[in-house]
Protein backbone atom coordinates (compact mmCIF):
# COMPACT_ATOMS: atom_id res chain seq x y z
CA UNK A 1 0.00 0.00 0.00
CA UNK A 2 2.77 2.36 0.95
CA UNK A 3 4.70 1.52 -2.24
CA UNK A 4 1.68 2.32 -4.44
CA UNK A 5 1.25 5.69 -2.72
CA UNK A 6 4.90 6.54 -3.30
CA UNK A 7 4.64 5.53 -6.94
CA UNK A 8 1.59 7.77 -7.42
CA UNK A 9 3.39 10.71 -5.79
CA UNK A 10 6.46 10.28 -7.98
CA UNK A 11 4.24 9.99 -11.04
CA UNK A 12 2.43 13.20 -10.14
CA UNK A 13 5.70 15.03 -9.60
CA UNK A 14 7.05 13.85 -12.95
CA UNK A 15 3.87 14.96 -14.66
CA UNK A 16 4.03 18.40 -13.01
CA UNK A 17 7.67 18.78 -14.04
CA UNK A 18 6.79 17.82 -17.58
CA UNK A 19 3.96 20.35 -17.66
CA UNK A 20 6.29 23.04 -16.26
CA UNK A 21 8.93 22.26 -18.89
CA UNK A 22 6.24 22.39 -21.53
CA UNK A 23 5.05 25.76 -20.24
CA UNK A 24 8.62 27.07 -20.25
CA UNK A 25 9.09 25.78 -23.77
CA UNK A 26 5.85 27.36 -24.87
CA UNK A 27 6.82 30.68 -23.24
CA UNK A 28 10.19 30.63 -24.98
CA UNK A 29 8.54 29.75 -28.27
CA UNK A 30 6.07 32.60 -27.73
CA UNK A 31 8.94 35.01 -27.23
CA UNK A 32 10.70 33.79 -30.36
CA UNK A 33 7.45 34.01 -32.30
CA UNK A 34 6.99 37.60 -31.13
CA UNK A 35 10.52 38.47 -32.27
CA UNK A 36 9.99 36.83 -35.67
CA UNK A 37 6.64 38.57 -36.16
CA UNK A 38 8.27 41.95 -35.55
CA UNK A 39 11.62 41.15 -37.16
CA UNK A 40 11.36 43.90 -39.74
CA UNK A 41 10.68 46.53 -37.11
CA UNK A 42 13.46 45.22 -34.85
CA UNK A 43 16.00 45.28 -37.68
CA UNK A 44 15.07 48.28 -39.78
CA UNK A 45 14.20 50.53 -36.82
CA UNK A 46 17.62 50.44 -35.10
CA UNK A 47 19.37 50.68 -38.47
CA UNK A 48 17.39 53.81 -39.31
CA UNK A 49 18.20 55.35 -35.92
CA UNK A 50 21.90 54.48 -36.28
CA UNK A 51 22.13 55.96 -39.78
CA UNK A 52 20.33 59.09 -38.58
CA UNK A 53 22.73 59.46 -35.65
CA UNK A 54 25.68 58.98 -38.01
CA UNK A 55 24.35 61.70 -40.29
CA UNK A 56 23.73 64.13 -37.43
CA UNK A 57 27.26 63.58 -36.09
CA UNK A 58 28.65 65.04 -39.34
CA UNK A 59 26.99 68.36 -38.49
CA UNK A 60 28.51 68.49 -34.99
CA UNK A 61 31.71 70.59 -35.00
CA UNK A 62 34.77 68.53 -34.01
CA UNK A 63 36.33 69.06 -30.60
CA UNK A 64 40.11 69.05 -30.13
CA UNK A 65 41.94 68.25 -26.89
CA UNK A 66 45.28 69.88 -26.05
CA UNK A 67 47.36 68.46 -23.22
CA UNK A 68 50.27 69.80 -21.18
CA UNK A 69 52.26 68.10 -18.42
CA UNK A 70 54.41 69.76 -15.78
CA UNK A 71 56.29 68.98 -12.61
CA UNK A 72 55.00 71.00 -9.63
CA UNK A 73 57.43 72.70 -7.24
CA UNK A 74 59.33 70.17 -5.16
CA UNK A 75 59.37 71.24 -1.52
CA UNK A 76 62.27 70.44 0.75
CA UNK A 77 61.46 68.69 3.99
CA UNK A 78 61.13 71.24 6.77
CA UNK A 79 62.51 70.82 10.28
CA UNK A 80 59.06 69.92 11.63
CA UNK A 81 58.57 67.28 8.92
CA UNK A 82 62.03 65.85 9.62
CA UNK A 83 61.18 65.44 13.29
CA UNK A 84 57.93 63.69 12.35
CA UNK A 85 59.78 61.38 9.97
CA UNK A 86 62.22 60.39 12.72
CA UNK A 87 59.30 59.11 14.80
CA UNK A 88 58.55 56.34 12.33
CA UNK A 89 54.96 55.09 12.44
CA UNK A 90 54.07 57.57 15.17
CA UNK A 91 55.26 60.38 12.92
CA UNK A 92 53.04 59.09 10.12
CA UNK A 93 50.09 59.08 12.49
CA UNK A 94 50.87 62.62 13.61
CA UNK A 95 51.10 63.71 10.00
CA UNK A 96 47.74 62.16 9.23
CA UNK A 97 46.13 63.88 12.20
CA UNK A 98 47.71 67.18 11.14
CA UNK A 99 46.14 66.90 7.70
CA UNK A 100 49.35 66.48 5.66
CA UNK A 101 48.21 65.49 2.16
CA UNK A 102 49.59 65.13 -1.33
CA UNK A 103 51.06 68.53 -2.36
CA UNK A 104 49.80 67.95 -5.92
CA UNK A 105 46.22 68.30 -4.67
CA UNK A 106 47.07 71.81 -3.51
CA UNK A 107 48.27 72.86 -6.96
CA UNK A 108 45.16 71.35 -8.57
CA UNK A 109 43.04 73.42 -6.18
CA UNK A 110 45.06 76.53 -7.06
CA UNK A 111 44.35 76.04 -10.78
CA UNK A 112 40.63 75.66 -10.08
CA UNK A 113 40.53 78.72 -7.84
CA UNK A 114 38.40 81.73 -8.69
CA UNK A 115 41.51 83.93 -8.92
CA UNK A 116 43.09 81.83 -11.69
CA UNK A 117 39.80 81.31 -13.52
CA UNK A 118 38.90 85.00 -13.50
CA UNK A 119 42.37 85.87 -14.79
CA UNK A 120 41.94 83.41 -17.67
CA UNK A 121 38.45 84.70 -18.39
CA UNK A 122 39.74 88.26 -18.67
CA UNK A 123 42.85 87.24 -20.61
CA UNK A 124 41.05 85.20 -23.30
CA UNK A 125 37.66 87.00 -23.16
CA UNK A 126 35.99 83.69 -22.35
CA UNK A 127 32.71 85.30 -21.34
CA UNK A 128 32.20 86.35 -24.96
CA UNK A 129 33.63 83.12 -26.40
CA UNK A 130 31.34 80.89 -24.32
CA UNK A 131 28.41 83.34 -24.74
CA UNK A 132 28.01 83.48 -20.96
CA UNK A 133 25.80 86.17 -19.46
CA UNK A 134 27.69 86.32 -16.18
CA UNK A 135 31.21 85.56 -15.04
CA UNK A 136 29.84 82.68 -12.96
CA UNK A 137 28.47 81.04 -16.12
CA UNK A 138 31.86 81.57 -17.78
CA UNK A 139 33.57 79.81 -14.86
CA UNK A 140 31.20 76.84 -15.21
CA UNK A 141 31.88 76.63 -18.95
CA UNK A 142 35.62 76.84 -18.34
CA UNK A 143 35.48 74.10 -15.69
CA UNK A 144 33.54 71.86 -18.08
CA UNK A 145 36.16 72.21 -20.82
CA UNK A 146 39.25 71.75 -18.60
CA UNK A 147 40.43 68.58 -16.89
CA UNK A 148 43.40 68.61 -14.51
CA UNK A 149 44.73 65.53 -12.73
CA UNK A 150 47.85 64.33 -10.94
CA UNK A 151 49.45 60.97 -11.57
CA UNK A 152 51.40 58.56 -9.39
CA UNK A 153 54.58 59.74 -11.14
CA UNK A 154 54.19 63.18 -9.54
CA UNK A 155 53.31 64.94 -12.81
CA UNK A 156 50.22 67.11 -13.24
CA UNK A 157 48.41 67.09 -16.58
CA UNK A 158 46.00 69.71 -17.90
CA UNK A 159 43.66 68.89 -20.82
CA UNK A 160 41.55 71.51 -22.56
CA UNK A 161 38.72 70.84 -25.05
CA UNK A 162 37.82 73.38 -27.72
CA UNK A 163 36.71 73.53 -31.34
CA UNK A 164 39.87 75.53 -32.17
CA UNK A 165 43.03 73.41 -31.72
CA UNK A 166 45.31 76.45 -31.43
CA UNK A 167 43.13 78.06 -28.77
CA UNK A 168 42.97 74.79 -26.81
CA UNK A 169 46.78 74.65 -26.67
CA UNK A 170 47.06 78.30 -25.63
CA UNK A 171 44.50 77.89 -22.87
CA UNK A 172 46.22 74.75 -21.53
CA UNK A 173 49.62 76.48 -21.40
CA UNK A 174 48.02 79.57 -19.82
CA UNK A 175 46.84 77.46 -16.87
CA UNK A 176 50.46 76.62 -16.06
CA UNK A 177 51.55 80.25 -16.49
CA UNK A 178 48.83 81.62 -14.21
CA UNK A 179 49.59 78.95 -11.62
CA UNK A 180 53.20 80.14 -11.56
CA UNK A 181 52.06 83.76 -11.19
CA UNK A 182 49.81 82.81 -8.29
CA UNK A 183 52.55 80.84 -6.52
CA UNK A 184 54.88 83.83 -6.74
CA UNK A 185 52.34 85.81 -4.68
CA UNK A 186 51.64 83.11 -2.11
CA UNK A 187 53.81 81.84 0.72
CA UNK A 188 53.22 78.09 0.55
CA UNK A 189 56.49 76.79 1.98
CA UNK A 190 58.23 77.48 5.29
CA UNK A 191 61.03 79.41 3.54
CA UNK A 192 58.50 81.49 1.62
CA UNK A 193 56.70 82.32 4.85
CA UNK A 194 59.96 83.40 6.45
CA UNK A 195 60.85 85.46 3.39
CA UNK A 196 57.46 87.18 3.43
CA UNK A 197 57.69 87.80 7.18
CA UNK A 198 61.18 89.34 7.09
CA UNK A 199 60.29 91.30 3.98
CA UNK A 200 57.56 93.08 5.93
CA UNK A 201 59.86 93.62 8.89
CA UNK A 202 62.57 94.96 6.57
CA UNK A 203 60.16 97.47 5.07
CA UNK A 204 59.14 98.72 8.52
CA UNK A 205 62.78 98.92 9.65
CA UNK A 206 63.72 100.90 6.53
CA UNK A 207 60.95 103.45 7.12
CA UNK A 208 61.96 103.89 10.77
CA UNK A 209 65.64 104.20 9.80
CA UNK A 210 64.87 106.99 7.35
CA UNK A 211 62.77 108.79 9.95
CA UNK A 212 65.47 108.49 12.64
CA UNK A 213 68.11 109.75 10.21
CA UNK A 214 66.02 112.81 9.43
CA UNK A 215 65.51 113.42 13.16
CA UNK A 216 69.25 113.07 13.82
CA UNK A 217 70.14 115.61 11.13
CA UNK A 218 67.62 118.04 12.63
CA UNK A 219 69.67 118.25 15.87
CA UNK A 220 72.24 120.38 14.05
CA UNK A 221 75.26 118.71 15.68
CA UNK A 222 78.51 119.10 13.73
CA UNK A 223 80.25 116.20 12.09
CA UNK A 224 83.10 116.25 14.65
CA UNK A 225 80.68 115.19 17.34
CA UNK A 226 79.77 112.09 15.31
CA UNK A 227 83.34 110.82 15.87
CA UNK A 228 83.37 111.33 19.65
CA UNK A 229 83.66 108.48 22.09
CA UNK A 230 80.16 108.99 23.52
CA UNK A 231 78.77 108.36 20.07
CA UNK A 232 80.73 105.12 19.82
CA UNK A 233 79.45 103.98 23.19
CA UNK A 234 75.90 104.85 22.23
CA UNK A 235 76.34 102.97 18.97
CA UNK A 236 77.30 99.84 20.90
CA UNK A 237 74.19 100.12 23.08
CA UNK A 238 72.01 100.73 20.03
CA UNK A 239 73.52 97.68 18.30
CA UNK A 240 72.71 95.49 21.28
CA UNK A 241 69.16 96.85 21.44
CA UNK A 242 68.71 96.07 17.77
CA UNK A 243 70.14 92.57 18.27
CA UNK A 244 67.67 91.95 21.11
CA UNK A 245 64.76 93.16 18.99
CA UNK A 246 65.83 91.05 16.01
CA UNK A 247 66.20 87.98 18.20
CA UNK A 248 62.72 88.53 19.66
CA UNK A 249 61.26 88.81 16.16
CA UNK A 250 63.13 85.67 15.12
CA UNK A 251 61.67 83.79 18.08
CA UNK A 252 58.21 84.98 17.11
CA UNK A 253 58.71 83.58 13.63
CA UNK A 254 60.07 80.27 14.96
CA UNK A 255 56.96 79.76 17.09
CA UNK A 256 55.00 79.29 13.85
CA UNK A 257 56.78 76.04 12.94
CA UNK A 258 58.68 74.90 16.09
CA UNK A 259 57.59 73.88 19.56
CA UNK A 260 59.12 75.63 22.57
CA UNK A 261 60.79 72.37 23.57
CA UNK A 262 62.68 72.12 20.26
CA UNK A 263 66.51 72.40 20.55
CA UNK A 264 66.67 75.25 18.00
CA UNK A 265 64.07 77.22 19.92
CA UNK A 266 65.88 76.70 23.23
CA UNK A 267 69.15 77.83 21.66
CA UNK A 268 67.49 80.98 20.35
CA UNK A 269 66.05 81.68 23.82
CA UNK A 270 69.51 81.28 25.34
CA UNK A 271 70.98 83.74 22.83
CA UNK A 272 68.22 86.23 23.66
CA UNK A 273 68.99 85.97 27.39
CA UNK A 274 72.71 86.63 26.75
CA UNK A 275 71.93 89.63 24.57
CA UNK A 276 69.62 91.09 27.22
CA UNK A 277 72.30 90.66 29.88
CA UNK A 278 74.88 92.44 27.71
CA UNK A 279 72.41 95.22 26.98
CA UNK A 280 71.70 95.77 30.67
CA UNK A 281 75.43 96.04 31.37
CA UNK A 282 76.05 98.45 28.47
CA UNK A 283 73.11 100.69 29.42
CA UNK A 284 74.47 100.93 32.96
CA UNK A 285 77.83 102.19 31.67
CA UNK A 286 76.35 104.35 28.88
CA UNK A 287 77.53 107.99 28.69
CA UNK A 288 73.96 109.15 28.44
CA UNK A 289 73.42 108.14 32.05
CA UNK A 290 75.44 111.11 33.37
CA UNK A 291 74.69 114.83 33.18
CA UNK A 292 75.22 116.25 29.69
CA UNK A 293 74.53 119.47 27.99
CA UNK A 294 71.08 119.71 26.45
CA UNK A 295 72.34 119.74 22.87
CA UNK A 296 74.77 116.87 23.34
CA UNK A 297 72.21 114.91 25.35
CA UNK A 298 69.60 115.37 22.64
CA UNK A 299 72.13 114.36 20.02
CA UNK A 300 73.13 111.21 21.92
CA UNK A 301 69.50 110.15 22.26
CA UNK A 302 68.79 110.71 18.57
CA UNK A 303 72.06 109.10 17.55
CA UNK A 304 71.36 106.01 19.65
CA UNK A 305 67.93 105.73 18.08
CA UNK A 306 69.47 106.08 14.63
CA UNK A 307 72.08 103.38 15.29
CA UNK A 308 69.38 101.14 16.73
CA UNK A 309 67.28 101.28 13.57
CA UNK A 310 70.38 101.02 11.38
CA UNK A 311 71.55 97.83 13.11
CA UNK A 312 68.01 96.42 13.08
CA UNK A 313 67.76 97.08 9.36
CA UNK A 314 71.06 95.25 8.74
CA UNK A 315 69.95 92.25 10.81
CA UNK A 316 66.61 91.99 9.03
CA UNK A 317 68.40 92.31 5.70
CA UNK A 318 70.57 89.29 6.52
CA UNK A 319 67.54 87.24 7.62
CA UNK A 320 65.67 88.25 4.49
CA UNK A 321 68.56 87.20 2.23
CA UNK A 322 68.87 83.86 4.04
CA UNK A 323 65.14 83.22 3.57
CA UNK A 324 65.46 84.03 -0.15
CA UNK A 325 68.33 81.55 -0.48
CA UNK A 326 66.29 78.85 1.28
CA UNK A 327 63.33 79.62 -0.95
CA UNK A 328 65.47 79.28 -4.07
CA UNK A 329 66.91 76.01 -2.77
CA UNK A 330 63.43 74.60 -2.29
CA UNK A 331 62.91 74.82 -6.03
CA UNK A 332 59.58 76.65 -6.04
CA UNK A 333 59.57 76.59 -9.84
CA UNK A 334 57.13 74.90 -12.18
CA UNK A 335 58.99 72.73 -14.69
CA UNK A 336 57.01 72.09 -17.89
CA UNK A 337 57.68 68.61 -19.24
CA UNK A 338 55.40 68.71 -22.31
CA UNK A 339 54.00 72.03 -23.47
CA UNK A 340 50.60 71.86 -25.14
CA UNK A 341 50.69 71.88 -28.95
CA UNK A 342 47.73 72.33 -31.32
CA UNK A 343 46.32 68.79 -31.73
CA UNK A 344 46.24 67.37 -35.24
CA UNK A 345 43.37 64.93 -34.69
CA UNK A 346 39.95 65.59 -33.24
CA UNK A 347 39.01 64.01 -29.92
CA UNK A 348 35.25 63.90 -30.45
CA UNK A 349 32.68 63.18 -31.71
CA UNK A 350 33.47 59.55 -32.57
CA UNK A 351 30.89 59.03 -35.30
CA UNK A 352 31.05 55.22 -35.46
CA UNK A 353 30.77 54.83 -31.71
CA UNK A 354 27.83 57.24 -31.55
CA UNK A 355 26.05 55.40 -34.37
CA UNK A 356 26.65 52.02 -32.71
CA UNK A 357 25.36 53.24 -29.33
CA UNK A 358 22.25 54.75 -30.97
CA UNK A 359 21.59 51.49 -32.88
CA UNK A 360 21.89 49.27 -29.81
CA UNK A 361 19.79 51.62 -27.67
CA UNK A 362 17.04 51.78 -30.30
CA UNK A 363 17.08 47.99 -30.66
CA UNK A 364 16.73 47.50 -26.90
CA UNK A 365 13.81 49.92 -26.54
CA UNK A 366 12.02 48.53 -29.62
CA UNK A 367 12.36 44.99 -28.30
CA UNK A 368 10.97 46.11 -24.95
CA UNK A 369 8.11 47.87 -26.75
CA UNK A 370 7.26 44.74 -28.77
CA UNK A 371 7.15 42.51 -25.68
CA UNK A 372 4.97 44.98 -23.75
CA UNK A 373 2.58 45.31 -26.71
CA UNK A 374 2.32 41.51 -27.05
CA UNK A 375 1.58 41.16 -23.33
CA UNK A 376 -1.17 43.78 -23.55
CA UNK A 377 -2.72 41.96 -26.50
CA UNK A 378 -2.76 38.69 -24.57
CA UNK A 379 -4.35 40.36 -21.58
CA UNK A 380 -7.07 41.78 -23.78
CA UNK A 381 -7.96 38.36 -25.19
CA UNK A 382 -9.27 36.90 -21.91
CA UNK A 383 -12.61 38.12 -20.51
CA UNK A 384 -11.34 38.45 -16.96
CA UNK A 385 -8.28 40.37 -18.08
CA UNK A 386 -10.46 42.61 -20.22
CA UNK A 387 -12.57 43.41 -17.15
CA UNK A 388 -9.51 44.30 -15.13
CA UNK A 389 -8.13 46.47 -17.92
CA UNK A 390 -11.49 48.30 -18.12
CA UNK A 391 -11.55 48.84 -14.35
CA UNK A 392 -7.97 50.10 -14.49
CA UNK A 393 -8.88 52.60 -17.23
CA UNK A 394 -11.90 53.83 -15.27
CA UNK A 395 -9.82 54.24 -12.11
CA UNK A 396 -7.19 56.13 -14.09
CA UNK A 397 -9.83 58.48 -15.52
CA UNK A 398 -11.26 59.13 -12.04
CA UNK A 399 -7.80 59.91 -10.75
CA UNK A 400 -7.37 62.44 -13.56
CA UNK A 401 -10.89 63.88 -12.97
CA UNK A 402 -12.24 62.82 -16.37
CA UNK A 403 -14.94 60.44 -15.07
Amino acid sequence: MTNSVNENQSLDSNMSMGVQEADDEISLLDLLQTVVDNLRLLVLGPLAVGITALGISFFIPPTYTAKTQFLPPQQQQSAAASMLASLGSLGGLAGAVGGIKNPADQFLAYMKSVTVQDTLIERFKLQERYEAKTKTDARLALTASVRAASGKDGLISVEVDDIDPKFAAELANAHVEELGNLLSKLATTEAQQRRLFFEKQLTLARDKLIQSEITLKATGVSGSVLKSNPASAVAAVAGLQASVTAQEVKLGAMRAYLAETAPDFKLAMSELSNLRAQLAKQEKDSPSSGAKASTEGDYITKYREFKYHETLFELFSKQFELAKVDEAREGAVIQVLDAALPPEKKAKPNRLVNALIATLSAGFFLLLFVFIRQSCEKLGQSLESAKKMKQLKNSWRKALGRA
